[in-house]
């Protein structure tokens, strides 16, 4: 794709970019009010079946990850026309996902900027060793490597390692206004969870509450990784990468049943929102649809994600994901090759 093509194919999804009060508003009652009647609904079936509590919950997660992909157009600035209406919204939709809201606005930011670039990963996405770093890495880091691409620990320990742990602490080298932020959205998780644990007892709100967090994080995790880590995406280096080709060919387009896509706030369309970060959720289909190039990108299906569990390892060589053992031998290769010009004497 030439440069002036890109650029087209940019200008193509402007007339997206515009943000309707009256849809936004429809989507926040559409999602919160169907949110707190289910989980409500959860608390009263306690009486008759755990079993039908469990059922409910399930249900009301899937309006959680709703209200994430509202949280996350306020964090890109296209819910709202107006910045302040924005960070409200953010703030409480990030309680109720459990997600900072500067912390994560700002770490996104640098996803968007930086994503398929193998020479700036590291902040807002998951770690993605290609295969010569892997077989160059120590066993400590290959060990640890692989438990945390294992999808027991990234789908398993993930929900609670990042959402209960990891987003409750500033980064490093956060700003002062992030910082604050983070402090602000603990102090209001802690307090509307002790406010329901003083309502209705801490036993039914961690049965409740439990589940909801725990599959809607989960599912939240899934949708991450799927729609990047896909055998035929897009890695290159600073000097060969470019935007317009990571949005389009680094991210899927994840076909989901009407009702899922629903659920998931059209949140399939990655490569139209990775093009254009200012197309708020309910337009990113109608931008799909629109842009004929744009339904060339890499369509995947909910069958066809669950083989992406299996990819490991980016390989440069072959421009595509593997597994460790698809890649075996040429691991065995690779590390034999660095025997050799520490030890040529060993190797021989």
């Amino acid at each position: 794709m030439t440069e002036p093509k890109q650029a087209n194919l940019k200008k193509s999804v402007a007339p997206f970019e515009k943000s309707e009060l009256r849809v936004s508003i429809r989507q926040i009652m559409n999602t919160l009010v169907p949110l707190f009647v289910l989980w409500y609904a959860a608390y009263y079936s306690l009486a008759f079946s755990y079993w039908l509590t469990l059922a409910i919950c399930v249900l009301t997660s899937g309006f959680v990850i709703r209200a994430f992909i509202i949280f996350h157009d306020c964090c890109h600035g296209s819910f709202f026309k107006n910045k302040k209406a924005n960070d409200i919204m953010g703030i409480i939709t990030g309680v109720l996902t459990l997600v900072p809201y500067q912390q994560w606005k700002n770490s996104h930011a640098i996803h968007h900027a930086t994503s398929s670039n193998l020479d700036k990963r590291g902040v807002g996405d998951m770690w993605v060793l290609t295969v010569e770093e892997f077989a160059a890495a120590s066993w400590k880091t290959k060990l640890y490597y692989r438990i945390y691409r294992h999808p027991l620990v990234m789908f398993g320990i993930g929900p609670i390692a990042v959402f209960a742990i990891q987003y409750r602490f500033n980064r490093k080298d956060a700003r002062r206004k992030e910082r604050l932020n983070t402090y602000l959205m603990n102090v209001l998780i802690v307090a509307v969870y002790a406010l329901m644990c003083w309502a209705i007892g801490w036993k039914a709100f961690l049965m409740i509450q439990g589940p909801i967090f725990y599959i809607s994080a989960m599912l939240g995790i899934w949708l991450f990784y799927v729609q990047h880590q896909f055998e035929d995406s897009y890695f290159e280096n600073e000097d060969e990468w470019s935007y317009v080709k990571a949005a389009v060919d680094g991210s899927s387009y994840y076909k989901l049943p009407k009702l899922l896509q629903w659920l998931t706030g059209n949140i399939g369309f990655h490569h139209v929102h990775h093009l254009s970060p200012k197309v708020p959720n309910y337009y990113l289909e109608d931008a799909h649809d629109s842009t004929p190039p744009l339904q060339k990108a890499t369509t995947i299906t909910i069958r066809q994600s669950l083989q992406s569990l299996k990819f490991r390892l980016w390989d440069e060589e072959n421009k595509q994901f593997v597994s460790f053992k698809a890649v075996k031998h040429r691991l065995q290769q690779l590390k034999q090759q660095a025997v050799s010009k520490r030890d040529p004497l060993k190797a021989s």
